[in-house]
């Protein structure tokens, strides 16, 4: 397993499906059986203790993307603000919610681990924005979609990672519905591929291009 301290509060670990295997976990299990994703869970976080002595202490915010090989897994520990009242997530991701770790383990992992679950009423991580990555080999390739139109009113932004384009596009969902969200992605799936690196690792490791308004911009510098 392969563990990256972000800071205090943050540590990011990935573990292969090998590895899982060699733990004695099934990898099916992993996705559909609640106790043996959280027994894997604590048994990684009692690694992480171990080596980083990252302190698991109060409330927990857990991201873990399913990559091909295997399992990216962000754990931040939340701050209580100085009014006792909320609790704050001291890296900026608004898509991540304040979740009890001592009450709500077991429904996190669940919304992670078991792709399957049909209960949306108790989902505890509801987006109030589709967030989408679409990768390109070619720049040329961004350049001709920024001549497409009717895409400039998406909130975009661009980044380069290991030779690759990376277009970051976001759908609030007060502003866009399903019908049109499919449309965009459409079009944009037409030039670029979904890819499974996450935003976090293109912000840590990747170049930031455009910040934002992408395709306007592309199209000042490229007639």
């Amino acid at each position: 397993m392969e563990i990256e301290r972000i800071n205090e509060n943050t540590v990011k670990f990935y573990i292969s499906y090998g590895d899982i295997e060699e733990r004695g976990f099934d990898r099916e299990e992993i996705w559909y059986n609640r106790e043996r994703s959280e027994e894997l869970f604590w048994e990684m976080m009692d690694e992480v203790h171990q080596e980083e002595e990252f302190i698991v202490e109060g409330p927990l915010w857990i991201q873990v993307q399913a990559l091909e090989k295997g399992l990216e897994v962000l754990v931040t520990k939340a701050q209580v603000s100085k009014d006792g009242q909320k609790f704050e997530l001291p890296i900026p991701n608004d898509k991540l919610k304040d979740l009890p770790v001592d009450d709500n383990i077991e429904e996190i992992l669940d919304h992670h681990f078991n792709p399957r679950s049909g209960d949306e009423e108790d989902s505890l991580l509801e987006d109030e924005a589709l967030e989408f990555l679409i990768s390109f080999k070619d720049f040329e390739d961004v350049i001709m979609l920024s001549k497409r139109g009717g895409l400039d009113d998406l909130i975009t932004c661009l980044y380069s990672y290991e030779n690759r384009y990376y277009l970051y596009t976001e759908f609030p969902e007060d502003l866009f519905e399903e019908d049109e969200i499919d449309d965009f992605l459409s079009i944009l799936l037409e030039y670029g591929n979904e890819t499974q690196i996450t935003i976090h690792r293109l912000q840590e490791y990747g170049k930031e291009i455009i910040s934002n308004n992408v395709f306007a911009e592309i199209r000042k510098h490229f007639k």
